[in-house]
């Protein structure tokens, strides 16, 4: 079975790729996961994020956004300590700030997947690529969206962490043309 390259060799990349990585995703706890996730790689190996996993899980509630956007300097400094995630003030920041304009967001669109879908019209933008080198790190959409995002008062969402949140999410199809998961 043939998948993309950045997955090969790794069984957590590979069953990463082959269970979650680009399937359409409608669910707003999900969405924020990755949008969490996706803010905390930033400068980081995605294999970092993946063994670390279900530590965030556990340090962020289960990625529940309404608890998030609660976090006081108490809790920040507890994330601190914690050495299972990226310690990094900011980023942990972000993230909190990141909750509460996801909220925002639901309270204006009435679901988070209702404004991020918008952006392609609620269909999947299927690209086509032979190899790896071939996929861009940012699209003009992921600017835009970036772009919209930062106005709506989001941090650690550059075009480059957005265009890897809508590959995850199955906004954007870049499974390779040879890829088993192309098209599904």
């Amino acid at each position: 079975m043939k998948r993309c390259d950045w997955c090969e060799g790794n069984d957590l990349q590979q069953d990463y790729h082959d269970k979650e990585w680009g399937v359409p995703v409608h669910e707003d706890h999900i969405h924020f996961e990755f949008l969490l996730l996706e803010s905390m790689q930033s400068g980081l190996s995605w294999q970092t994020i993946l063994m670390k996993r279900e530590n965030f899980r556990t340090a962020f509630d289960q990625f529940d956004y309404n608890l998030i956007a609660q976090y006081d300097e108490l809790k920040i400094v507890e994330l601190l300590k914690n050495e299972g995630i990226i310690r990094y003030r900011k980023k942990i920041e972000s993230v909190i700030n990141n909750a509460t304009a996801f909220i925002a967001i639901q309270e204006e669109y009435g679901r988070f997947n209702e404004y991020i879908w918008q952006f392609t019209n609620k269909k999947i933008v299927v690209n086509h690529y032979k190899t790896g080198e071939e996929i861009p790190s940012k699209t003009v959409l992921s600017d835009f969206i970036s772009l919209d995002l930062k106005k709506k008062g989001f941090k650690f969402l550059g075009s480059i962490t957005v265009y890897a949140y809508l590959q995850a999410v199955g906004i954007i199809d870049d499974h390779l043309d040879c890829c088993f998961k192309k098209g599904q």
